[in-house]
């Protein structure tokens, strides 16, 4: 589980853990990581990652002796700016940790489910709303999870003779502290400000361990979850 340490991390963790699975959970900030850790009755240990660091990413996996369910879920966004005035820094920055990160995980993850006996596996790789359909003056993340869909599709076509499959969930306003802006309002693209529902993070969770527990002869390629009234069918 990368990006274990908060949010919809967390409560897919703990999930996962109460589901009866032994968890990992990786992270950039320790901290984080030992209270997720707390919460997970013994079942969850944590490890220091910066994903976006192919070395570190593929010692991390070279440790590992099997792995039957990865979750890409780091991500990460930039402020909000129109095209013209996004840095090349954020630009990097988003596209390294949403896209590059979770095709360095996946590709260490996808080399060990090759190689484990028996072989195979299931890799779930944390989309967007953003995947299908833009915000406003967020074209960094948008064009990361966008990405998202085509290593989602690239995996799940590659894995399948091998009994590795890849599915993709896209979230649209779990209440996170990502999301806490929508209670205040956000900007749509009529150039109007308002506020968006949310929804419990723990049913995306829910949704996360069901799918993890499938047979790896059973393929979930997508999965959409939102806020019901949030702007997504026919936003914009």
């Amino acid at each position: 589980m990368t990006g274990g340490g908060s949010g919809l991390g967390r409560e897919m963790a703990l999930a996962l853990a109460a589901a009866g699975f032994e968890v990992t959970v990786t992270g950039r900030t320790e901290e984080t990581l030992r209270e997720t850790v707390a919460d997970g009755g013994g079942r969850v240990r944590l490890a220091v990652l910066d994903v976006a660091d192919g070395d570190a990413v593929r010692a991390f996996f070279d440790g590992l002796e099997r792995i039957d369910v990865l979750v890409n879920n780091a991500g990460t966004g930039a402020p909000a700016a129109p095209v013209e005035k996004v840095s090349e820094e954020d630009w990097r920055r988003v596209v390294d940790t949403n896209l590059t990160g979770s095709f360095l995980c996946a590709q260490a993850a996808f080399a060990l489910m090759l190689r484990q006996d028996p072989k195979g596996g299931r890799i779930i790789n944390n989309g967007s709303i953003s995947a299908h359909v833009p915000r406003p003056q967020g074209i960094a993340y948008t064009a990361s999870k966008h990405a998202i869909s085509g290593l989602t599709k690239g995996l799940e076509l590659e894995g399948r003779a091998h009994g590795i499959t890849c599915s993709q969930i896209d979230i649209g306003n779990a209440a996170t502290s990502m999301t806490e802006r929508m209670g205040q309002g956000v900007l749509q693209p009529d150039g109007s400000t308002s506020v968006e529902p949310t929804f419990d993070p723990k049913i995306v969770a829910d949704f996360v361990v069901q799918i993890a527990q499938l047979p790896t002869t059973v393929a979930v390629p997508t999965l959409t979850v939102m806020a019901a009234g949030m702007p997504y069918v026919g936003r914009g």
